[in-house]
Protein backbone atom coordinates (compact mmCIF):
# COMPACT_ATOMS: atom_id res chain seq x y z
CA UNK A 1 0.00 0.00 0.00
CA UNK A 2 1.04 3.76 0.57
CA UNK A 3 4.25 4.29 2.04
CA UNK A 4 4.58 5.44 5.59
CA UNK A 5 1.72 5.58 7.43
CA UNK A 6 3.21 8.80 8.62
CA UNK A 7 3.59 10.58 5.89
CA UNK A 8 -0.09 9.52 5.03
CA UNK A 9 -1.16 11.49 8.27
CA UNK A 10 -0.59 15.28 6.61
CA UNK A 11 -1.30 14.60 2.88
CA UNK A 12 -4.17 17.11 1.21
CA UNK A 13 -7.44 15.86 1.21
CA UNK A 14 -7.33 15.94 -2.72
CA UNK A 15 -4.19 13.58 -2.49
CA UNK A 16 -6.20 11.01 -0.10
CA UNK A 17 -9.46 10.86 -2.30
CA UNK A 18 -7.22 10.31 -5.76
CA UNK A 19 -5.13 7.34 -3.46
CA UNK A 20 -8.37 5.64 -2.29
CA UNK A 21 -9.28 5.58 -6.12
CA UNK A 22 -6.73 4.63 -7.38
CA UNK A 23 -7.03 1.77 -4.55
CA UNK A 24 -3.16 2.44 -3.46
CA UNK A 25 -4.66 3.05 -0.17
CA UNK A 26 -7.90 1.55 1.64
CA UNK A 27 -10.00 3.43 3.79
CA UNK A 28 -9.87 1.22 6.67
CA UNK A 29 -6.17 1.44 6.59
CA UNK A 30 -6.47 5.30 6.42
CA UNK A 31 -9.32 5.16 9.08
CA UNK A 32 -6.99 3.17 11.30
CA UNK A 33 -3.91 5.45 10.79
CA UNK A 34 -5.59 8.48 11.93
CA UNK A 35 -7.68 6.36 14.71
CA UNK A 36 -4.04 5.38 16.59
CA UNK A 37 -2.92 9.32 15.55
CA UNK A 38 -5.78 10.77 17.32
CA UNK A 39 -5.41 8.03 20.62
CA UNK A 40 -1.02 8.98 20.21
CA UNK A 41 -1.50 13.38 20.58
CA UNK A 42 -5.41 14.13 21.03
CA UNK A 43 -4.65 13.67 25.04
CA UNK A 44 -2.51 16.59 24.49
CA UNK A 45 -3.76 18.89 22.06
CA UNK A 46 -7.67 18.07 22.97
CA UNK A 47 -9.13 18.56 19.49
CA UNK A 48 -11.06 15.72 18.97
CA UNK A 49 -13.51 15.46 21.84
CA UNK A 50 -15.85 12.94 20.84
CA UNK A 51 -14.69 10.09 18.55
CA UNK A 52 -17.15 7.84 16.24
CA UNK A 53 -14.76 4.64 16.34
CA UNK A 54 -16.78 2.04 15.56
CA UNK A 55 -18.97 3.54 13.00
CA UNK A 56 -15.88 5.13 11.41
CA UNK A 57 -14.65 1.21 10.64
CA UNK A 58 -17.53 0.20 9.13
CA UNK A 59 -18.26 2.79 7.15
CA UNK A 60 -14.27 2.05 6.31
CA UNK A 61 -15.15 -1.24 5.09
CA UNK A 62 -18.18 -0.56 3.12
CA UNK A 63 -16.34 2.21 1.18
CA UNK A 64 -13.20 -0.71 0.11
CA UNK A 65 -16.07 -3.25 -0.44
CA UNK A 66 -18.03 -0.78 -2.73
CA UNK A 67 -14.86 0.09 -4.55
CA UNK A 68 -14.08 -3.41 -5.04
CA UNK A 69 -17.05 -3.91 -6.82
CA UNK A 70 -17.02 -0.55 -8.69
CA UNK A 71 -18.85 1.66 -7.29
CA UNK A 72 -18.17 5.27 -6.11
CA UNK A 73 -19.98 7.22 -3.63
CA UNK A 74 -18.88 10.48 -4.23
CA UNK A 75 -15.49 13.08 -4.84
CA UNK A 76 -14.61 11.76 -0.63
CA UNK A 77 -15.05 8.39 -1.14
CA UNK A 78 -13.83 6.65 2.40
CA UNK A 79 -12.32 10.01 3.24
CA UNK A 80 -12.04 10.46 7.28
CA UNK A 81 -13.36 13.87 8.15
CA UNK A 82 -13.69 15.68 11.26
CA UNK A 83 -17.19 18.35 12.38
CA UNK A 84 -17.04 21.09 14.79
CA UNK A 85 -18.90 20.32 17.60
CA UNK A 86 -21.83 22.71 16.68
CA UNK A 87 -23.01 20.99 13.38
CA UNK A 88 -25.74 18.73 14.46
CA UNK A 89 -25.23 14.71 13.45
CA UNK A 90 -27.46 12.28 13.77
CA UNK A 91 -26.75 9.35 15.93
CA UNK A 92 -23.53 11.25 17.51
CA UNK A 93 -23.45 13.50 20.39
CA UNK A 94 -23.94 17.44 19.60
CA UNK A 95 -22.90 19.79 22.81
CA UNK A 96 -21.79 23.19 21.28
CA UNK A 97 -19.84 22.92 24.54
CA UNK A 98 -23.11 23.74 26.26
CA UNK A 99 -23.20 21.67 29.71
CA UNK A 100 -27.22 21.15 29.26
CA UNK A 101 -26.51 19.63 26.05
CA UNK A 102 -23.62 17.31 27.18
CA UNK A 103 -25.99 13.59 26.60
CA UNK A 104 -27.55 16.02 23.19
CA UNK A 105 -27.95 13.41 20.50
CA UNK A 106 -29.37 14.52 17.01
CA UNK A 107 -32.17 12.55 15.12
CA UNK A 108 -30.91 14.61 11.84
CA UNK A 109 -27.69 15.94 10.12
CA UNK A 110 -26.69 19.31 9.63
CA UNK A 111 -26.44 20.32 6.08
CA UNK A 112 -23.02 20.51 5.78
CA UNK A 113 -22.44 17.34 7.44
CA UNK A 114 -25.40 15.74 5.39
CA UNK A 115 -23.65 16.70 2.34
CA UNK A 116 -20.37 15.49 3.14
CA UNK A 117 -22.14 12.00 3.92
CA UNK A 118 -23.85 12.07 0.43
CA UNK A 119 -20.05 13.04 -1.20
CA UNK A 120 -18.73 9.58 0.63
CA UNK A 121 -17.12 11.09 3.66
CA UNK A 122 -16.33 9.14 6.81
CA UNK A 123 -16.86 10.74 9.74
CA UNK A 124 -14.06 10.55 12.62
CA UNK A 125 -15.56 12.83 15.23
CA UNK A 126 -16.72 16.03 16.29
CA UNK A 127 -14.08 18.92 17.13
CA UNK A 128 -13.83 21.15 20.37
CA UNK A 129 -15.28 24.76 20.25
CA UNK A 130 -16.13 26.93 23.40
CA UNK A 131 -19.57 27.14 24.90
CA UNK A 132 -21.76 28.00 22.08
CA UNK A 133 -19.09 28.61 19.90
CA UNK A 134 -18.67 32.65 21.99
CA UNK A 135 -14.98 33.00 22.03
CA UNK A 136 -11.51 33.13 19.72
CA UNK A 137 -10.03 30.82 22.30
CA UNK A 138 -11.31 27.47 22.90
CA UNK A 139 -11.55 26.83 26.53
CA UNK A 140 -14.52 24.35 26.79
CA UNK A 141 -16.73 23.54 30.32
CA UNK A 142 -17.44 20.38 29.03
CA UNK A 143 -14.38 19.17 27.46
CA UNK A 144 -11.89 21.64 29.08
CA UNK A 145 -9.21 23.50 26.45
CA UNK A 146 -7.34 22.97 23.57
CA UNK A 147 -3.96 23.51 22.71
CA UNK A 148 -1.86 24.59 19.77
CA UNK A 149 0.33 21.71 18.01
CA UNK A 150 2.92 24.11 17.46
CA UNK A 151 3.49 25.07 21.14
CA UNK A 152 0.87 23.57 23.50
CA UNK A 153 1.09 26.62 25.72
CA UNK A 154 -0.45 29.08 22.91
CA UNK A 155 -4.17 28.89 22.08
CA UNK A 156 -5.64 27.98 18.99
CA UNK A 157 -7.97 30.16 18.51
CA UNK A 158 -11.89 30.05 18.14
CA UNK A 159 -14.39 29.13 17.65
CA UNK A 160 -13.23 26.20 15.60
CA UNK A 161 -9.96 25.69 17.39
CA UNK A 162 -10.44 21.78 17.65
CA UNK A 163 -11.28 21.57 14.06
CA UNK A 164 -7.70 23.87 13.32
CA UNK A 165 -5.74 21.95 15.49
CA UNK A 166 -7.03 18.81 14.44
CA UNK A 167 -6.14 19.44 10.90
CA UNK A 168 -2.81 20.85 11.69
CA UNK A 169 -1.79 17.97 14.19
CA UNK A 170 -2.38 15.60 11.42
CA UNK A 171 -5.26 14.24 13.44
CA UNK A 172 -7.78 14.67 10.25
CA UNK A 173 -7.50 16.15 7.06
CA UNK A 174 -10.06 18.29 6.79
CA UNK A 175 -12.94 19.83 9.31
CA UNK A 176 -16.21 21.83 8.77
CA UNK A 177 -15.91 24.98 11.36
CA UNK A 178 -18.20 27.82 11.44
CA UNK A 179 -17.45 31.40 11.25
CA UNK A 180 -19.90 35.07 12.44
CA UNK A 181 -16.57 36.97 13.56
CA UNK A 182 -13.67 35.53 12.30
CA UNK A 183 -14.30 31.49 14.17
CA UNK A 184 -13.00 29.82 10.88
CA UNK A 185 -10.14 32.19 10.09
CA UNK A 186 -8.69 33.17 13.51
CA UNK A 187 -7.83 29.17 14.37
CA UNK A 188 -6.39 28.74 10.59
CA UNK A 189 -3.65 31.57 11.28
CA UNK A 190 -2.83 30.52 14.54
CA UNK A 191 -2.50 27.06 13.07
CA UNK A 192 -0.80 27.60 10.43
CA UNK A 193 -3.35 26.16 7.70
CA UNK A 194 -5.94 26.89 5.05
CA UNK A 195 -9.35 28.48 6.14
CA UNK A 196 -12.05 29.37 3.87
CA UNK A 197 -14.89 31.66 4.95
CA UNK A 198 -17.49 32.18 1.97
CA UNK A 199 -19.94 34.51 0.62
CA UNK A 200 -22.76 35.13 3.06
CA UNK A 201 -25.91 32.60 2.25
CA UNK A 202 -23.67 30.02 -0.31
CA UNK A 203 -23.53 27.27 2.12
CA UNK A 204 -26.54 26.22 4.71
CA UNK A 205 -26.10 26.55 8.42
CA UNK A 206 -29.09 24.35 9.01
CA UNK A 207 -28.36 21.80 11.77
CA UNK A 208 -25.92 24.61 13.83
CA UNK A 209 -26.14 25.71 17.11
CA UNK A 210 -26.49 28.57 18.57
CA UNK A 211 -29.73 28.53 18.28
CA UNK A 212 -30.62 25.77 20.59
CA UNK A 213 -32.82 22.83 19.33
CA UNK A 214 -35.88 23.42 19.15
CA UNK A 215 -35.39 27.43 19.33
CA UNK A 216 -36.84 30.07 16.09
CA UNK A 217 -34.48 30.79 14.15
CA UNK A 218 -32.68 34.36 15.19
CA UNK A 219 -29.25 34.53 13.09
CA UNK A 220 -29.96 35.50 10.00
CA UNK A 221 -26.83 37.50 9.02
CA UNK A 222 -23.33 36.97 8.81
CA UNK A 223 -22.84 33.22 10.39
CA UNK A 224 -21.56 31.51 7.63
CA UNK A 225 -20.07 27.38 7.19
CA UNK A 226 -16.83 26.78 5.60
CA UNK A 227 -13.87 24.46 5.25
CA UNK A 228 -10.21 24.16 6.96
CA UNK A 229 -7.63 21.95 5.22
CA UNK A 230 -3.66 21.59 4.41
CA UNK A 231 -4.70 22.73 0.60
CA UNK A 232 -6.20 25.52 -1.53
CA UNK A 233 -7.37 22.74 -3.58
CA UNK A 234 -9.12 20.96 -0.43
CA UNK A 235 -11.09 24.11 0.29
CA UNK A 236 -12.14 24.64 -3.43
CA UNK A 237 -13.19 20.84 -3.18
CA UNK A 238 -15.22 21.36 -0.41
CA UNK A 239 -17.12 24.22 -1.38
CA UNK A 240 -18.10 22.61 -4.32
CA UNK A 241 -19.78 19.83 -1.68
CA UNK A 242 -21.27 21.94 0.49
CA UNK A 243 -23.03 24.86 -1.56
CA UNK A 244 -26.17 25.27 -2.85
CA UNK A 245 -30.06 25.74 -1.36
CA UNK A 246 -30.78 22.84 0.79
CA UNK A 247 -34.43 23.20 1.17
CA UNK A 248 -34.14 24.08 4.89
CA UNK A 249 -32.55 27.63 4.49
CA UNK A 250 -34.44 29.45 2.09
CA UNK A 251 -32.15 32.37 1.32
CA UNK A 252 -29.78 30.12 0.24
CA UNK A 253 -29.69 31.11 -3.36
CA UNK A 254 -29.21 28.36 -6.22
CA UNK A 255 -26.04 30.20 -7.04
CA UNK A 256 -23.95 27.92 -10.11
CA UNK A 257 -20.87 26.88 -8.37
CA UNK A 258 -18.31 25.20 -10.65
CA UNK A 259 -14.66 25.55 -10.45
CA UNK A 260 -12.71 28.13 -12.78
CA UNK A 261 -9.59 27.73 -13.24
CA UNK A 262 -6.84 29.85 -11.67
CA UNK A 263 -6.06 33.24 -13.02
CA UNK A 264 -1.99 34.24 -14.24
CA UNK A 265 -0.50 36.15 -11.44
CA UNK A 266 0.60 38.75 -13.74
CA UNK A 267 -2.78 39.37 -14.54
CA UNK A 268 -3.68 39.85 -11.00
CA UNK A 269 -4.48 43.57 -8.89
CA UNK A 270 -3.84 42.91 -5.47
CA UNK A 271 -4.31 45.59 -2.66
CA UNK A 272 -2.80 45.08 0.54
CA UNK A 273 -2.94 46.34 3.75
CA UNK A 274 -0.63 45.92 7.22
CA UNK A 275 -2.94 47.56 9.83
CA UNK A 276 -5.40 50.39 10.10
CA UNK A 277 -4.29 53.06 13.41
CA UNK A 278 -6.96 51.45 15.57
CA UNK A 279 -5.28 48.07 15.31
CA UNK A 280 -2.08 48.37 15.51
CA UNK A 281 -0.21 44.81 14.28
CA UNK A 282 2.90 43.12 15.26
CA UNK A 283 5.96 43.43 13.90
CA UNK A 284 6.10 39.65 12.49
CA UNK A 285 2.98 40.32 11.13
CA UNK A 286 3.64 43.56 9.21
CA UNK A 287 6.85 41.85 8.25
CA UNK A 288 5.19 39.09 7.08
CA UNK A 289 2.75 41.22 4.77
CA UNK A 290 5.49 43.24 3.26
CA UNK A 291 7.70 40.17 3.00
CA UNK A 292 4.17 38.42 0.58
CA UNK A 293 3.92 41.94 -0.82
CA UNK A 294 7.31 42.19 -2.57
CA UNK A 295 6.96 37.97 -3.51
CA UNK A 296 3.75 38.65 -5.29
CA UNK A 297 5.22 41.65 -7.10
CA UNK A 298 8.44 39.67 -8.22
CA UNK A 299 5.63 36.90 -9.72
CA UNK A 300 4.43 40.13 -12.18
CA UNK A 301 1.54 40.54 -9.87
CA UNK A 302 0.21 44.31 -9.13
CA UNK A 303 0.98 45.07 -5.94
CA UNK A 304 -0.19 48.20 -4.03
CA UNK A 305 -0.38 48.91 -0.36
CA UNK A 306 -3.82 50.87 -0.02
CA UNK A 307 -6.95 50.60 1.58
CA UNK A 308 -11.00 51.67 0.86
CA UNK A 309 -10.54 55.37 1.68
CA UNK A 310 -14.02 55.57 3.80
CA UNK A 311 -13.95 51.78 5.28
CA UNK A 312 -14.25 53.40 8.80
CA UNK A 313 -13.67 50.16 11.38
CA UNK A 314 -14.83 51.80 14.34
CA UNK A 315 -18.21 52.19 12.48
CA UNK A 316 -18.05 48.35 10.97
CA UNK A 317 -17.27 46.94 14.61
CA UNK A 318 -19.73 48.84 16.56
CA UNK A 319 -22.27 47.34 13.27
CA UNK A 320 -21.24 44.02 13.60
CA UNK A 321 -22.13 44.15 17.14
CA UNK A 322 -25.06 45.69 16.96
CA UNK A 323 -26.38 43.09 14.43
CA UNK A 324 -24.92 39.73 15.88
CA UNK A 325 -26.42 41.15 19.64
CA UNK A 326 -29.56 41.26 18.31
CA UNK A 327 -29.92 38.14 16.64
CA UNK A 328 -28.57 36.06 19.01
CA UNK A 329 -29.95 37.47 21.53
CA UNK A 330 -33.03 37.27 19.67
CA UNK A 331 -34.21 33.76 20.90
CA UNK A 332 -31.62 32.87 23.76
CA UNK A 333 -33.76 31.93 26.43
CA UNK A 334 -33.96 35.01 28.93
CA UNK A 335 -32.11 33.27 31.84
CA UNK A 336 -29.23 32.36 29.22
CA UNK A 337 -29.16 35.93 27.66
CA UNK A 338 -28.86 37.29 31.08
CA UNK A 339 -25.97 35.88 32.22
CA UNK A 340 -24.48 35.61 28.60
CA UNK A 341 -25.01 39.82 28.96
CA UNK A 342 -23.32 40.03 32.15
CA UNK A 343 -20.32 37.88 31.10
CA UNK A 344 -19.80 40.08 27.93
CA UNK A 345 -19.84 43.29 30.19
CA UNK A 346 -17.32 42.11 31.82
CA UNK A 347 -15.39 40.53 28.44
CA UNK A 348 -15.77 43.43 26.45
CA UNK A 349 -13.09 46.44 28.10
CA UNK A 350 -12.16 48.97 25.43
CA UNK A 351 -13.79 46.87 22.31
CA UNK A 352 -16.23 48.66 20.76
CA UNK A 353 -18.11 45.52 19.20
CA UNK A 354 -18.56 44.02 22.50
CA UNK A 355 -19.92 47.00 23.57
CA UNK A 356 -22.59 47.32 20.92
CA UNK A 357 -22.94 43.18 21.12
CA UNK A 358 -24.57 43.94 24.70
CA UNK A 359 -26.71 46.89 23.44
CA UNK A 360 -27.71 45.02 20.41
CA UNK A 361 -29.25 41.90 22.38
CA UNK A 362 -32.21 44.58 23.70
CA UNK A 363 -32.17 46.30 20.75
CA UNK A 364 -35.60 47.77 19.62
CA UNK A 365 -36.58 46.84 16.25
CA UNK A 366 -36.06 50.39 14.78
CA UNK A 367 -32.25 50.21 15.64
CA UNK A 368 -32.07 46.79 14.27
CA UNK A 369 -33.28 48.28 11.13
CA UNK A 370 -30.68 51.57 10.96
CA UNK A 371 -27.51 48.70 11.86
CA UNK A 372 -28.66 46.82 9.16
CA UNK A 373 -28.94 50.04 6.82
CA UNK A 374 -25.63 50.95 8.38
CA UNK A 375 -24.74 47.61 6.75
CA UNK A 376 -25.45 47.90 3.60
CA UNK A 377 -23.61 51.41 2.75
CA UNK A 378 -20.65 49.30 4.28
CA UNK A 379 -21.15 46.33 2.00
CA UNK A 380 -21.26 49.35 -1.12
CA UNK A 381 -17.95 50.48 0.09
CA UNK A 382 -16.28 47.55 0.05
CA UNK A 383 -17.86 46.48 -3.48
CA UNK A 384 -16.49 49.54 -4.67
CA UNK A 385 -13.39 49.16 -4.08
CA UNK A 386 -12.70 45.65 -5.12
CA UNK A 387 -14.07 46.42 -8.11
CA UNK A 388 -10.63 48.17 -9.05
CA UNK A 389 -8.98 45.05 -7.36
CA UNK A 390 -8.86 41.10 -7.87
CA UNK A 391 -7.80 40.49 -4.20
CA UNK A 392 -7.20 42.30 -0.82
CA UNK A 393 -4.50 41.23 1.57
CA UNK A 394 -4.12 42.16 4.90
CA UNK A 395 -4.11 40.69 8.61
CA UNK A 396 -6.08 38.27 10.27
CA UNK A 397 -5.28 38.80 14.07
CA UNK A 398 -3.06 41.38 15.47
CA UNK A 399 -0.82 38.48 16.27
CA UNK A 400 0.69 35.26 16.32
CA UNK A 401 -0.44 32.38 18.48
CA UNK A 402 -0.57 34.00 22.08
CA UNK A 403 -0.78 32.07 25.64
CA UNK A 404 -3.53 30.55 26.68
CA UNK A 405 -5.20 33.87 28.19
CA UNK A 406 -8.11 35.10 30.39
CA UNK A 407 -10.97 35.95 28.00
CA UNK A 408 -11.68 39.77 28.27
CA UNK A 409 -8.23 40.64 29.25
CA UNK A 410 -6.25 43.07 27.16
CA UNK A 411 -3.28 40.92 25.20
CA UNK A 412 0.23 42.46 24.85
CA UNK A 413 1.13 43.10 20.88
CA UNK A 414 4.90 44.30 20.86
CA UNK A 415 4.73 45.65 24.13
CA UNK A 416 1.43 47.24 24.53
CA UNK A 417 -1.79 46.02 25.99
CA UNK A 418 -4.81 45.96 23.04
CA UNK A 419 -8.50 45.34 24.18
CA UNK A 420 -8.65 41.83 23.89
CA UNK A 421 -11.60 41.66 21.34
CA UNK A 422 -9.75 44.30 19.08
CA UNK A 423 -6.65 41.51 18.84
CA UNK A 424 -8.65 38.63 17.66
CA UNK A 425 -11.64 39.66 15.93
CA UNK A 426 -10.83 43.33 14.83
CA UNK A 427 -9.36 42.18 10.91
CA UNK A 428 -12.00 39.41 11.03
CA UNK A 429 -15.62 40.76 11.44
CA UNK A 430 -15.88 43.77 9.09
CA UNK A 431 -16.01 40.67 6.41
CA UNK A 432 -18.56 39.13 8.11
CA UNK A 433 -20.72 42.37 8.25
CA UNK A 434 -19.90 42.49 4.83
CA UNK A 435 -20.38 39.48 3.58
CA UNK A 436 -17.58 38.92 1.15
CA UNK A 437 -15.47 36.22 0.68
CA UNK A 438 -12.29 35.37 2.96
CA UNK A 439 -9.41 32.61 2.65
CA UNK A 440 -6.73 32.55 4.42
CA UNK A 441 -3.18 31.45 3.62
CA UNK A 442 -0.33 30.31 5.90
CA UNK A 443 2.53 32.74 5.20
CA UNK A 444 5.31 32.58 6.90
CA UNK A 445 6.69 32.32 10.84
CA UNK A 446 7.13 34.42 13.92
CA UNK A 447 10.11 35.06 15.38
CA UNK A 448 9.16 32.25 17.73
CA UNK A 449 8.46 29.76 14.80
CA UNK A 450 4.53 30.46 14.97
CA UNK A 451 2.97 30.73 11.96
CA UNK A 452 1.56 33.47 10.01
CA UNK A 453 -1.53 33.65 8.10
CA UNK A 454 -2.85 36.46 5.56
CA UNK A 455 -6.71 37.30 4.79
CA UNK A 456 -7.49 37.29 0.73
CA UNK A 457 -10.28 38.99 0.32
CA UNK A 458 -12.71 38.61 -2.60
CA UNK A 459 -15.99 40.04 -4.23
CA UNK A 460 -19.04 38.98 -3.23
CA UNK A 461 -20.28 35.61 -4.62
CA UNK A 462 -17.20 34.97 -6.81
CA UNK A 463 -15.57 32.38 -4.27
CA UNK A 464 -13.89 30.31 -6.68
CA UNK A 465 -12.54 33.15 -8.42
CA UNK A 466 -10.74 34.07 -5.02
CA UNK A 467 -9.86 30.11 -4.10
CA UNK A 468 -7.77 29.91 -7.64
CA UNK A 469 -6.35 33.75 -6.51
CA UNK A 470 -5.45 31.87 -3.39
CA UNK A 471 -3.51 29.21 -5.38
CA UNK A 472 -1.72 30.93 -6.90
CA UNK A 473 -0.69 33.25 -3.97
CA UNK A 474 0.21 30.08 -1.88
CA UNK A 475 2.15 28.33 -4.94
CA UNK A 476 4.62 31.94 -4.37
CA UNK A 477 4.66 31.07 -0.60
CA UNK A 478 5.46 27.36 -0.69
CA UNK A 479 4.91 24.28 0.81
CA UNK A 480 2.99 24.43 4.02
CA UNK A 481 5.05 23.38 6.87
CA UNK A 482 3.37 20.58 9.74
CA UNK A 483 4.50 21.06 13.25
CA UNK A 484 5.95 18.42 14.99
CA UNK A 485 5.41 16.42 18.11
CA UNK A 486 7.91 16.94 20.76
CA UNK A 487 9.34 19.78 19.02
CA UNK A 488 7.12 22.80 19.91
CA UNK A 489 8.08 26.48 19.10
CA UNK A 490 10.13 28.19 21.94
CA UNK A 491 10.75 32.00 22.48
CA UNK A 492 9.89 34.17 24.98
CA UNK A 493 6.32 34.18 25.74
CA UNK A 494 3.83 37.32 25.36
CA UNK A 495 3.15 37.47 29.04
CA UNK A 496 2.04 34.42 31.76
CA UNK A 497 -0.46 32.96 30.50
CA UNK A 498 -3.61 32.73 32.23
CA UNK A 499 -5.96 29.57 32.62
Amino acid sequence: MFGETEDLTFLPTVTLARLLRERRVSSRELVETLLKRIETYNPTYNAVVTVDAERALRMARAADEALARGETWGPLHGVPVTIKDVFETAGLRTTASYPPLARYVPSRDATVVARLRAAGAILLGKTNTPMLAMDFQTRSPVFGLTRNPWAPDRTVGGSTGGGAAAVAAGLSPLDIGSDIGGSIRIPAHFCGIYGFKPSEGLVSTAGHIPELPGRPRGIRHMLVAGPLARSVADLRLALLILAGPDGRHWEVPPVPVEPVPGPDLRTCRIAWTDEYPEAPVSADTRSALENLADALARAGARVERTRPADLDLRTAWETWGLIAGAEIGSTTPTFLRYLLRVQFRLWAGGSPMIRAAVRGAGLRMTLYAKALTRRDRLIGILERFLADWDAWILPVALRPAFPHWKTGRPIPVDGRRVPYWIVGIGYTCIFNLTGHPVVVVPVGRSSEGLPIGVQVVGRRWEDLRLLGIAERIAEVVGPLPTPKPGEAATGKSAGKASK
